[in-house]
Formats: structure tokens, C-alpha cells, sequence
């Protein structure tokens, strides 16, 4: 019965996908047959409605987040922080290289700050503005970007994630770095050359310099502009808060947006729930986003998503799951059933955290050599997550920077990890 459960919903998300309907349909879907499925096992409406908001609790601290980051992006945008870093970038990076950019710098600033959702509403914001203000693909470059921010999420000493996986699995987290920066090397050399020719073969000419002059007449482009990235960097640095850190670099924005930009204060509570909508319509087509309404679909998916981890567990949803995972991992190797349960688990919690937790909750008993289990875990669950469109792990990012789903099909990066630690383990079981 879970599995036919499993296969409604995967195949309605599916479907949702292809057809451009929003997921949350389908979320709520999900959410009606799992809590449907606890009411048939004898629980009671009360005990579903606990399990549920147990699982919601679990992810206050991600909606929070959210709200923050959605008001510092607008903020961002409205005291010229981006547009700085536009203007002067653009002038000295070519559109033929802006894809591989994106994915080195997107990848430097995961690896210094240990956060994919940090990193696209930052970094990511500023690749994507200039990406489109030299005419390259929203999906090429929504790609290189949704990468690069997974590439030190997985393997940065101050990534969440990787600190979970060393937790779940009893393991060090220094030795799991090195296994993991090993395996990472010619994922990492492969997709900078595939983007580098992309990007060659894309777009040869020029940024736009009438984009320019328009962004120097709109903003004044005083170093001042810096000072809330600026914030973000340092604070990161010292490993302060991470919701600390946005709601300090927000507050800087504020400030520098009414002194510098002379933005209205009248205007700013709108600037925080809508976002930043100035009247010039080249502005808004390059500056225009952020606020708090922009994340209130991805605020949606987590709430209903984050209900199912409670189900899941009050219910012991997953019992009879095991039992196959026990078959499947006699007929293929360890790491091929650790990627294919990943999937699962990440196609139905819709978020990476939850995905890694179920995914080590299913096959870590199959898995004797914890640190081997650890490095299968980062070179699935925390990579394939991002792949998925109705993930958070991807939708997130994706509506941060204003990208279109299918950049998920050029995350190149993503693909290439698992497929090449596949072929390494199967390369070293046949050496053995």
C-alpha cells in the first residue's frame, strides 16, 4: 500500500511538472492520501493532526529564513547593492564566459559561507542579473548558477548538510571532506569545460552598454552600496546566525537605500512584502523581484512537505520499504541503492534535509563501512534533491533568482557527481 501511494503522488507531482500546474496541488494531494493512510492504521484524527504539526515545528526555523531572505533580496535591489556589482562586473566579464562564472563564483562563495540558499540569494541574485543583462539564457544560466550553489552545500567544513550526514552516520567530518573533494574533481573539471563552451557557443559578443548607462543613471553607485554584502561576508565568516546575519545585512540595505538611493520610507513596508517594482520598466526588468510574497509559494510547499516527516514517522510509514531496500541491495551495489532510494526519499519529502534523514534511515543498516555510507549519502541525497523540480531544494533557489525550472536540466555539476562516484565504485569493487 505505500508503495502504490508513493507512485499516486509521484506520478500527480509528475504531472504538475510537465503541465505547468503549480505543485502545490499536488502537496496538498500527497498530504490527503498520507494522512488518509494513518487514519486506515487505526490513528485518529487527533494523532494526525499531532504527527503533522510535529513535522511543521520542525521547519519554523526554515520559514523564518525564507521570510528574511525575501526582504533582503528586495532591499538588495533597492539600495543599489546588486547594481553595483552589475555595473562594474559587466564592464570587464564577457557574455561567453558569464555562464562559467556563475558557476565558479556561485561554487567559491557555497564553499566560504556553507549555505546553498545563502549563496543563490546573494550571489546567485547578482550572476542572474547579469546574465540577463547580457542576453544569455535564463535556463543556461539558472543551470550554472542552481549547480554552484550545491557544490559547497555538499562539501564546504560549514555546510549543514554535511555536518547532518557526519552526525547521522558517526563519521569525521574532516575525512568525509577529503573523500568528498576527491571525488568531486573531474565532476567539478568536466562541468567548467561544458560551460565554457556553452558558453562560447551561445553568445561571442558584448555586454549591453545602454543596459549600463541606464543602471548609472538610475542608481547612484557609491561604494556605500557594498556595505550590506559587505555585512553578509563578514558575518558569515565569523559563523554568526545565519538569520542574524540577513536581518543585519537587510537592515544596512535600509538604511543605505533612503540615504543613498533616497528611496521614500513611506515605501519601505511595501518593499519588504511586494519587493522592489520601480516604475522604469528596463529597471524592473533587471531589478526588479524580491520581497516576502515572492517566497510565499515556497513558504507553502515546506509547510505542507514538512507535515509529511511527521507523518512518515508517526505512522511508521517507511517499515515496509526497508524490507525491499534489503532485497534491492543484494542484486546491486550499496551506492546504487543508497541513489535510487535518494530519489524517493527526495521526490517525496520535497527537501534535501528530510531526503538525507530518510535516505539514512532506510539504507544505513545496509551500509557497514559508515564512512563509505557517508560519502554515498553526500554524492546522492544531498545532490539529487536539488535535481528534483518540486523540490525546495531547487524551487527555492530558483525563485530567489528569478530562474525558470528547467534550469534544473543544466545543473550539469548535479548530474555528474553521482554518475562518476558510481562508476568509481564499481571500478574499485571489479579492481578488488
Amino acid at each position: 500500500m505505500e508503495l502504490l501511494l508513493l507512485g499516486i503522488f509521484a506520478a500527480v507531482l509528475l504531472v504538475c511538472v510537465f503541465t505547468g500546474i503549480s505543485i502545490i496541488y499536488a502537496m496538498i494531494l500527497g498530504l490527503v492520501l498520507f494522512f488518509t493512510y494513518g487514519l486506515i492504521k487505526k490513528k485518529t484524527w487527533k494523532q494526525m493532526l499531532i504527527f503533522s504539526w510535529q513535522g511543521v515545528k520542525t521547519a519554523k526555523n526554515i520559514l523564518l529564513t525564507f521570510i528574511l531572505i525575501g526582504i533582503m533580496t528586495a532591499v538588495w535591489r533597492a539600495s543599489g547593492s546588486i547594481t553595483f556589482i552589475v555595473y562594474y562586473a559587466s564592464g570587464i566579464c564577457a557574455p561567453s564566459i558569464m555562464l562559467l562564472a556563475s558557476f565558479l563564483l556561485c561554487s567559491l562563495v557555497s564553499f566560504l559561507t556553507g549555505t546553498a540558499f545563502g549563496t543563490a540569494a546573494t550571489m546567485g541574485v547578482i550572476c542572474m542579473t547579469m546574465a540577463k543583462s547580457m542576453n544569455v539564457s535564463d535556463v543556461l544560466a539558472g543551470g550554472a548558477i542552481l549547480a554552484g550553489i550545491y557544490f559547497g552545500d555538499r562539501c564546504s567544513p560549514v555546510s549543514t548538510s554535511a555536518l547532518l550526514v557526519s552526525e547521522l552516520t558517526k563519521t569525521d567530518l574532516y575525512e568525509n571532506l577529503k573523500g568528498m573533494a576527491k571525488a568531486a574533481i573531474v565532476p567539478f573539471v568536466i562541468s567548467c569545460t561544458v560551460y565554457w563552451i556553452l558558453g562560447l557557443r551561445t553568445h561571442t559578443g558584448t555586454a549591453d552598454g545602454e543596459i549600463r548607462t541606464v543602471l548609472g543613471e538610475f542608481y547612484h553607485l557609491s561604494a556605500w552600496t557594498l556595505l550590506p554584502v559587505v555585512v553578509v561576508l563578514v558575518f558569515s565568516a565569523m559563523r554568526v546566525n545565519v538569520k542574524r546575519t540577513l536581518a543585519a545585512s537587510a537592515l544596512c540595505g535600509i538604511f543605505v537605500a533612503v540615504l543613498i538611493q533616497k528611496y521614500p520610507v513611506s515605501k519601505l513596508p511595501a518593499l519588504c512584502v511586494s519587493g522592489f517594482q520601480p516604475d522604469d520598466m528596463q529597471i524592473n526588468r533587471l531589478m526588479g523581484g524580491g520581497g516576502i510574497l515572492s517566497n510565499m509559494k515556497v513558504i507553502a510547499i515546506v509547510g505542507v512537505s514538512s507535515c509529511y516527516s511527521g507523518i512518515f514517522k508517526g505512522t511508521d510509514f517507511l517499515h515496509g520499504i526497508k524490507d525491499l531496500i534489503r532485497k534491492l541491495n543484494s542484486k546491486i551495489t550499496p551506492f546504487g541503492t543508497t541513489l535510487l532510494t535518494s530519489v524517493v526519499t527526495a521526490a517525496v519529502s520535497c527537501n534535501q534535509t528530510l531526503s538525507i534523514m530518510l535516505t539514512n534511515q532506510l539504507c544505513g543498516e545496509n551500509n557497514p563501512d559508515k564512512k563509505e555510507f557517508a560519502l554515498s549519502l553526500e554524492n546522492s541525497a544531498v545532490v539529487v534533491a536539488p535535481l528534483l523540480p518540486w523540490s525546495i531544494a531547487s524551487a527555492v533557489p530558483l525563485a530567489f533568482i528569478g530562474a525558470p525550472t528547467m534550469s534544473v536540466c543544466a545543473a550539469i555539476y548535479l548530474y555528474l557527481l553521482p554518475i562518476w562516484y558510481f562508476i568509481s565504485v564499481n571500478f574499485r569493487r571489479k579492481k578488488k
